[in-house]
């Protein structure tokens, strides 16, 4: 069931947000001081094509500095990402069949908003990294 959840994501809304969270961490790698973003884009990046199976937790070792890089992520990226889930997601819960797909589009909001100090885990070992 997953299998046809992800190929159905994939063509309604998966690809289009991954172009995006892709864009996001290739200007991140541009500007040098913003690595860490970048690859924390592009590993979102890899959700965002393919969740269904999967989710997110915090890490135990996220420190100050993620809640510091959180901060400029929000600023400069995370707003943006947040707004195409939005407005995908208001998108997809206009048909009967986007309704778990615009809802599944609402649940990734706070991972575009805040990634740093989250770890994607397959969904049945979701507290194995605590």
């Amino acid at each position: 069931m997953k299998f046809i959840l992800n190929i159905l994501w994939l063509v309604l809304c998966g690809f289009w947000m991954a172009l995006g969270y892709v864009l996001a961490g290739v200007i991140c790698c541009i500007l040098i001081i913003t690595i860490p973003f970048g690859i924390a884009s592009f590993r979102i990046a890899g959700y965002a094509l393919w969740p269904f199976g999967r989710t997110t937790v915090e890490r135990r070792d996220a420190g100050a500095g993620s809640v510091v890089g959180n901060i400029v992520w929000i600023v400069f990226a995370g707003w943006w990402l947040a707004l195409g889930h939005i407005v995908t997601g208001i998108a997809l819960c206009v048909t009967i069949i986007g309704i778990p797909f615009g809802i599944a589009n609402f649940k990734m909001i706070p991972i575009s908003l805040v990634p740093l100090g989250r770890e994607i885990v397959p969904t049945d070992q979701p507290f194995a990294t605590r």
